[in-house]
């Protein structure tokens, strides 16, 4: 498994194994966030799983993330961080798709999202926030959140 912690409650990545469940609980994440749309995630097989959220999206220009799936996914991460667990999000390579939900929740819990995608691009090197299709998504995500949570 291939991530980087992005804030003590934000960890971005690629797509966990089975095998990495274990790391993952000794992390303390409670939410695994999956952004493939091709491939579920794999089941955790521990007694207290940690919850798992398969928002299905296409890493394409022509197919946007649907900004009600980074509302739906920064909510449920709210939820997990004020009930004291850390998050997971993840694509297949860390670099898209993934790091949008991690900027989306980034944003959620109140960062401006110019600070939100420079964070993310600093501490994981792969990540690529301001990608030509990922960049408008995630600031149309900001205007969204920010109409329906600020106003």
């Amino acid at each position: 498994m291939n991530f980087d912690p992005i804030t003590p409650d934000l960890f971005i990545g690629t797509t966990p194994s089975m095998d990495d469940y274990s790391r993952l609980h000794e992390l303390g994440v409670r939410l695994v966030i999956n952004m493939r749309f091709e491939h579920p995630p794999f089941p955790d097989p521990h007694p207290a799983p940690i919850h798992l959220l398969w928002l299905r999206t296409i890493d394409s220009p022509f197919f946007p993330i649907p900004i009600r799936k980074l509302i739906r996914g920064a909510q449920t991460a709210l939820e997990t961080i004020r009930a004291g667990g850390k998050v997971y999000t993840h694509c297949a390579g860390g670099r898209h798709r993934g790091v949008a939900m991690g900027t989306a929740v980034l944003i959620a819990q109140g960062y401006h999202p110019q600070d939100a995608m420079e964070l993310i691009a600093e501490r994981r090197s792969v990540a690529d926030p301001f990608a030509f299709y990922i960049r408008p998504r995630i600031l149309k995500f900001a205007q969204a959140w920010d109409a329906a949570h600020r106003a």
